[in-house]
Formats: C-alpha cells, structure tokens, sequence
C-alpha cells in the first residue's frame, strides 16, 4: 500500500537564527516563523527567514494579522508561504490571496527586494505561482463560512488553529482535544479536498501531529521550537534523575 506524502513543518517562536538554521537543516519541509506570536518584531523576521534559506526547508511566516503592507514586506523579504490568522470570511480570504499576488490578480506592490536573491532574477515571473497562501481556520465564524472561504480562487490551502478553534466552540484550549474540535477538523479536510486545496494543522506534539496524518492532514506542524527544546530537556533530565537516584538508593544515602 502507497503512502500518502504529508509536509512537515517546523515553527520558530524564539528570536534565534541559530535554531532557525539548525530547524531547516533538520530534514522539515518548511519551516515557518510565528510573527503572530514569536517573541520578536518584524526585523528579527527577516533575519530568520535568511537563517532558514541557508538550509533546504520551505521558508513560511504567519503573519501578525490580515494587513498587506505586512504581508508585502514579509514576501519581500523571502516567505515562500504565508499563514494568516482570523480568516473569518470569505472577503478576508479574497484580501489575503491579492496581498500575496501580483497585478493583475492580486495587489502586491512590486519591491521584492530579497525575493529577487532568493527566488532569482526572474522572481516575479513565478512568485504568483509558488507562494503558498493559507488561510488559518480558527473559529466559529470561519467554519460557518469555511465553504465560501476554500472556495476563494488562490488560496492554496486552510491551516486549523486548534486552540483558539477550541476556546470559540467553548471548549479548553491544550490537552487533549475535544471532540468538537476533531469534528470541525474532519469537515475542514472534507472541504479542502472537495475544492482540491491542502489542509494543515499545529499541533502539540508528535502523537497529536499523527493523530493529524490519520484524520486527512497534508502538512502537520508538530510544536515549536521551544516545545521541542523542553521535550528533549525533559527526557534527558529524567534519565539522568532516575540514573542519580537508583545510585543513591543503592548506596544507601
């Protein structure tokens, strides 16, 4: 039996470059930096989609919000793949593709500046057609429009915010997740293959992110940086606690 090809990709919620390269060397698809909530502003942005395009990972951002100027320069800069939170509607969906586009589709103004060091000399005859738009699907409103939303003509692909989707269905965000939530999740991969998008997720942690894989995912985002620095600081933690204290029992200290 063939398997399915699924992306994956890492998100960077610190300000290291470092951990931005180590990530897209690391054998992720993309790597995705988190303006929205990264601790750090948009120049710090630009230095660690550079740190990304060093290695062979996809270079994303989510943006801060739907704002084109925003979006604009992050695209300038060399995102390859934009996320956009709080699309609630299709005229929101409309306005994030035309901020990623070129005229005559779109309304992007022309200055790529580091597109044109990344993407080649040619940038702008290719940019429409290889950046990635996805709209974050992330709450009540947007599954009651999420019909007219993947239906809007551009965007590549729906990307589900699993906690703020849970706290607008009033459900608790973390954890384990609420069935609620799953059901929005399946009907979300439902739409998106019915309008031949792709469909992404964040999720918490690699038993979540193939938890994600079963349920139709094409790109799962297993934690951030930060969350897979803890996990690996936890585990070798408690192998070297439990080591220290069976040498402390056996010497009867």
């Amino acid at each position: 039996m063939s398997k399915r090809l699924v992306a994956a990709n890492a998100w960077i919620s610190s300000d290291s470059r470092y951990a931005a390269e180590a990530l897209s060397y690391a054998g992720f698809d993309s790597v995705t930096v988190d303006l929205q909530h990264g601790m750090f502003g948009i120049d710090t942005a630009v230095s660690l989609l550079q740190a990304i395009s060093a290695g062979p990972a996809v270079p994303m951002v989510r943006c801060s919000r739907l704002d084109g100027a925003e979006i604009g320069k992050l695209l300038d800069a060399g995102a390859y793949g934009i996320i956009c939170p709080s699309i609630d509607d299709a005229e929101q969906c409309r306005d994030f593709v035309g901020a990623c586009r070129y005229p005559p589709v779109g309304t992007r103004s022309f200055g790529p500046s580091r597109g044109l060091l990344y993407g080649g000399p040619d940038y702008v005859d290719h940019a429409n057609d290889s950046v990635l738009t996805w709209a974050m699907i992330e709450s009540r409103s947007a599954l009651d429009n999420l019909d007219e939303i993947a239906a809007v003509e551009g965007l590549d692909g729906i990307y589900i915010g699993p906690n703020d989707l849970a706290m607008s269905l009033g459900e608790r965000p973390g954890g384990a997740m609420p069935e609620s939530v799953r059901e929005a999740i399946r009907r979300a991969v439902q739409v998106a293959r019915a309008r031949g998008i792709f469909v992404g997720a964040f999720c918490g942690g690699e038993d979540a992110a193939a938890d994600m894989v079963d349920c139709g995912m094409d790109l799962v985002t297993p934690g951030n940086d930060i969350s897979f620095l803890r996990d690996a600081a936890n585990r070798r933690l408690s192998v070297i606690r439990r080591l220290t204290t069976l040498v402390s029992d056996a010497s009867g200290y």
